[in-house]
């Protein structure tokens, strides 16, 4: 752990945080005190999916932190570079960069039109590279600097590719940016750390664009990753870098032991995620599928 057990003061650059995994890291953060910049595109309230930058900021306010809702469309490198410049004028600074915002669809290379694969890697991969790359600047100048890509491990095993190739690239591209940037900034001190759920978890996106209501009694709740992304950035940036963690190992290794704490429906089976290489088996007592 590093000398702060805390990140009061600490200002989070979160996107995609309106919803989801994105404002549960923000709500976790909040609660030290944090600082917590939502760059989201939701403005107005999505007629399926729950949350706009507005909600998510008065939630982060409610929790203890300090929020600045900004509209931001990180396929636009303006839009990014605008409103990093927003925060730092706001709060002084960046000390966490967190690249949420991410796009997905399942489909194989015949079924997927160009311009789906073109907004996931645009939002995906681009996004986490043009985000990272305007927050870089300020990180340097940070006492703990760290950024956390929510990607997979770079496991280039064919199962992961073959049903959804273009979805899988557009992933493990935010996946390299950990692995060349954590390389790339190692001496200035700032971390490039990537972190993966080993289930689902229970967010609109499984609820709408993949499982259904049923699916979500298999998932995990958003916590988890929230708990995860917390203990990163508690660590050392010039010690803890260029690691690609799955959630509950990782979080088996700072202490936690209940996991059922963070399921959603404690008599259900886990649904595992994509993406968890073999080689990396549940903690203890933690049985998935």
């Amino acid at each position: 752990m590093s000398q702060a057990a805390s990140l009061r003061g600490k200002t989070l650059f979160v996107t995609g945080a309106s919803r989801g995994i994105g404002l549960a890291i923000a709500l976790r953060a909040a609660r030290d005190g944090a600082n917590i910049v939502i760059a989201a595109k939701t403005a107005e309230a999505h007629p399926k999916l729950p949350g706009t930058i507005y909600t998510a900021a008065s939630e982060i306010e409610a929790a203890g932190g300090h929020a600045l809702p900004l509209v931001v469309d990180v396929r636009e490198e303006a839009s990014v570079q605008a409103a990093v410049e927003k925060a730092v004028e706001r709060f002084g600074g960046i000390d966490i960069c967190v690249n949420n915002a991410s796009a997905i669809s399942l489909t194989g290379t015949l079924a997927t039109d160009m311009k789906r694969y073109d907004l996931m890697h645009q939002i995906n991969t681009r996004g986490t590279f043009v985000t990272s790359k305007a927050c870089i600047p300020y990180l340097k100048k940070a006492e703990n600097p760290h950024v956390l890509m929510l990607s997979p491990p770079l496991d280039m095993s064919p199962r992961w590719f073959g049903p959804h190739v273009a979805y899988t690239m557009a992933k493990f591209g935010m996946s390299m940016c950990v692995l060349g940037m954590a390389e790339e900034f190692r001496s200035d001190g700032v971390a490039f750390n990537a972190l993966w759920p080993r289930t689902g978890i229970a967010t609109a996106a499984i609820q709408f664009a993949l499982t259904g209501e049923e699916g979500l009694k298999h998932c995990r709740t958003v916590e988890i990753m929230a708990d995860a992304a917390h203990a990163v950035f508690l660590k050392p940036s010039r010690a803890f870098s260029g690691n690609f963690l799955i959630d509950d190992t990782f979080l088996y290794g700072e202490g936690v032991r209940d996991f059922d704490q963070y399921k959603v429906d404690p008599s259900a089976t886990l649904m595992p995620d994509f993406f968890v290489p073999e080689s990396s088996g549940p903690p203890p007592g933690v049985k998935i599928g």
